[in-house]
């Protein structure tokens, strides 16, 4: 329905031809922009309400009693769940500290929770399809899992600094019915939807640009100038840049269209997601130099190895 809307708009109502690349371009953002937006309210929402159920404290008590792999689990899928980006979930890496849990398992949160949300889910869905969408979430947790258990295990609580500022993270919205969660879940959406519209316009208008303008030659240049570095080169270049994954996934999917390989595109998006330098400069109030940079280091090294994963993938089964 909204695509026969969108094609109505452009081709008839502007009168612009579907060969015609500004026509296409426009096609794509006002498609893809309001399909986006629409999604992130709804899943939004959906979650928001049943977040309601679940308390922090009550994560706290679960992480705490359960098996060492299993609250790594429990954490990387807790940060699943949480709406955040990477300097968001933070100060709730803050209060995982504060509260005795172990360094590792806070790591798994603190590595899956930008990774994966479920607006990042709704754009992957839309842009990649469900298939991709599922592998990605699954290697998300399991890099979440994998790298905080290999950082618990490296004794690295020296490196802590003592006095870690406690900040405020995401509070648990009491509600006792329906209709006070339903709200809540609505207010959640439309908050989400606020903080994100930006980027989400934003993204959508540069895939859009490099979906229509971009020649494939030229992508493919680059791709066999990179050779067999092309996934760390992807990696690295994506640490410094700080972006909300609105606007880093139709950028991706944009150039993944055009020819560069998945694991490249999924590196390049989940280094800008999970590791930035605001992320970095608010990890310094509770790490220590050493501690950041082997931090840094480990994830890289977790995305490089799961971007080659990724283009090993495509070629079997994708």
């Amino acid at each position: 329905m909204l695509k026969y809307f969108v094609d109505w708009l452009i081709y008839d109502l502007l009168n612009l031809a579907k060969d015609n690349k500004l026509g296409t371009m426009l096609n794509f953002f006002i498609y893809d922009s309001l399909k986006i937006l629409f999604l992130i309210f709804i899943m939004v929402a959906f979650v928001g309400y049943f977040r309601t159920y679940v308390s922090e404290e009550k994560v706290k008590i679960w992480l705490m009693k359960k098996n060492k792999l299993v609250s790594h689990i429990i954490a990387s899928s807790f940060g699943a769940l949480t709406p955040f980006c990477s300097c968001s979930s933070i100060p709730l890496f803050f209060s995982f500290l504060k509260a005795g849990i172990p360094l590792g398992i806070t790591f798994s949160f603190l590595i899956t929770s930008p990774l994966i949300n479920e607006y990042l889910v709704v754009l992957m869905v839309g842009f990649f399809g469900w298939k991709i969408t599922f592998l990605y979430v699954l290697s998300g947790i399991l890099l979440g899992v994998s790298l905080g258990y290999v950082l618990g295990k490296l004794n690295l609580n020296k490196y802590l600094v003592k006095d870690i500022i406690a900040c405020s993270g995401h509070k648990h919205k009491k509600a006792n019915n329906f209709l006070e969660r339903f709200y809540f879940g609505l207010n959640e959406g439309k908050d989400i939807v606020k903080k994100t519209g930006i980027w989400i316009l934003l993204g959508v208008s540069i895939g859009a640009l490099i979906h229509n303008y971009i020649p494939q030659e030229f992508i493919s240049s680059l791709i066999s100038k990179g050779g067999i570095f092309t996934i760390p080169i992807a990696t690295i270049l994506g640490v410094p840049i700080y972006g909300s994954c609105a606007a880093i996934v139709p950028i991706a999917v944009a150039l993944f269209d055009k020819g560069i390989p998945l694991g490249t595109a999924l590196a390049f998006m989940m280094s800008t997601s999970a590791l930035s330098l605001p992320s970095a400069i608010i990890l310094k109030r509770a790490m220590k130099n050493k501690l950041l940079l082997i931090f840094f280091f480990i994830v890289t090294l977790g995305i490089i190895i799961t971007g080659y994963l990724f283009n090993l993938l495509q070629l079997i089964i994708l």
